[in-house]
């Protein structure tokens, strides 16, 4: 994506496929750590004030308007109302036309106005496109906060798909809408905390800091195939997943360990034929109990690279965490449109048992879960949560059935009238695979519903 400069009196940097953690209509955003946030019905207002030096900033959001036909046309007529009638601005404005971007065409104007005998300066960027005119105002006495506003700035994504309402702030990750997507979901990329950026890619979810790159390889039928024999199952997954993008390879190890959760390491050194690079490949599974284990394919410079962010391989089982937890984010933020239809899961267990004196069977008993959620137009849900458990035979059957208003923001799910009429906030996120997504939702009391779209 293109990151948009303006003139030198602006300072304003915009890019339209950036961090975000906050929504409002068509536009994503990162909010200013320390600087006041308030949402009204046609903006959201950040602003920040500095009493021992006088000093002050406002940028204000606003909310998306049909479009006038061009950005000439619906430039000038955000700059007439929201500049020259508000702060009865007279000074010619310094406008500068960018590139466009993503269907997107773009204005800016930075122009002086004097207001309690103080000389302030206005900075409007108006977005043009899709039927659709939206404006960012900026407002300050101060060049001081030009670093600020140039951060914010950068965070902006403009999405094309539709109106979103305004989400909280997360302090797990932050997501970034991307408007071209083949499976059009909402959130194609989320920012960590800690400085990883993750990416749904079309095999696999990549997740990247500096020169380390990690690819979370989504469910392959063939790869993760089962077989006794632990070296014949990873040397499979290898050659599906990882020789076919390389070539020259050399020093190749299978360093894998068999336990009750066995952990699957390989590594070699070899050209990554898209770039030419040559990288160190490390290809790690831990075989979880649940069978939900993923094969991450870690790609650095060298395996010096790779030892200093993950450690030393080391022949046992146990202290694999922060290798085995990056298979964790391939995590990707909710849109409500994304939700749009039904999600169902189902689960079911049994135990036989025998009589020790006999051997002969003494029965079975069995439980079995399904759930369904159907989120519908107008923030409408519906669910339906069946059970059976006991004897094989004489088993015995529950079932209840919820309706009432959702509200969804990037990474939670709230649903009304659950059990006796209580709200129920479950935390939530996407898991990419292969042409789809599936949805993890958690209630208050830690049980997560594993979700797949009918």
């Amino acid at each position: 994506m293109k990151k948009i400069i303006f003139t030198a009196i602006t300072v304003i940097f915009v890019s339209l496929a950036s961090a975000q953690q906050d929504s409002f209509d068509l536009v994503h955003f990162t909010p200013l750590k320390g600087w006041k946030k308030e949402t009204f019905k046609d903006v959201v207002a950040l602003s920040i004030t500095d009493n021992n030096k006088n000093t002050w900033c406002k940028i204000g959001l606003y909310k998306s308007i049909p479009s006038k036909g061009s950005i000439e046309k619906d430039f000038e007529s955000e700059w007439q109302q929201l500049v020259v009638k508000t702060y009865k601005v007279t000074e010619a404005p310094q406008v500068t036309e960018l590139p466009e971007t993503d269907g997107w065409k773009i204005k800016g104007a930075g122009a002086a106005f004097t207001s309690n005998n103080a000389t302030n300066l206005a900075m409007l960027t108006t977005f043009s496109g899709h039927g659709k005119a939206l404006s960012v105002l900026v407002l300050s006495n101060s060049k001081d906060y030009l670093p600020a506003i140039q951060q914010m700035m950068d965070s902006i994504v403009l999405d094309t798909t539709g109106t979103n309402s305004v989400a909280n702030d997360t302090n797990i990750s932050s997501p970034v809408t991307q408007t071209k997507q083949k499976t059009n979901f909402g959130f194609t990329r989320t920012n960590f905390d800690d400085g990883w950026v993750g990416e749904c890619k079309e095999d696999w979810a990549e997740v990247s800091l500096k020169d380390i790159k990690v690819l979370v390889h989504y469910p392959n039928q063939k790869a993760d195939a089962y077989n006794s024999v632990l070296k014949e199952e990873d040397y499979a997954a290898w050659n599906i997943l990882v020789a076919p993008r390389y070539s020259n390879m050399k020093n190749f190890e299978w360093k894998s360990i068999q336990s009750w959760e066995s952990i699957s390491f390989m590594q070699a050194d070899a050209t990554e034929n898209e770039s030419g690079k040559t990288v160190h490949i490390v290809l790690f599974k831990k075989h979880y109990s649940k069978g939900n284990g993923r094969y991450l394919e870690f790609v650095t410079n060298n395996k010096a690279a790779y030892e200093n962010e993950f450690g030393p391989y080391h022949n046992t089982q146990f202290d694999w965490d922060k290798v085995a937890n990056m298979q964790w984010r391939n995590k990707f933020a909710v849109a409500a449109n994304d939700l749009i239809g039904t999600w169902s899961a189902n689960d079911y267990a049994s135990l036989t048992y025998y009589y020790v004196s006999t051997g002969n069977s003494a029965g079975t008993t069995a439980t079995a879960t399904a759930d369904e959620f159907t989120f519908l137009a107008g923030n409408n849900y519906k669910s339906q949560h069946s059970g059976a458990s006991g004897m094989v035979g004489s088993m015995k059957f529950s079932s209840q059935d919820y309706r009432g208003k959702s509200a969804v923001t990037d990474w939670t799910i709230t649903l009304d009238n659950r059990f006796h009429g209580a709200t129920e906030k479950y935390n939530c996120y996407f898991e990419a695979i292969i042409g789809g997504r599936i949805l993890l939702m958690t209630d208050r009391l830690g049980t997560t519903y594993s979700l797949a779209k009918k």
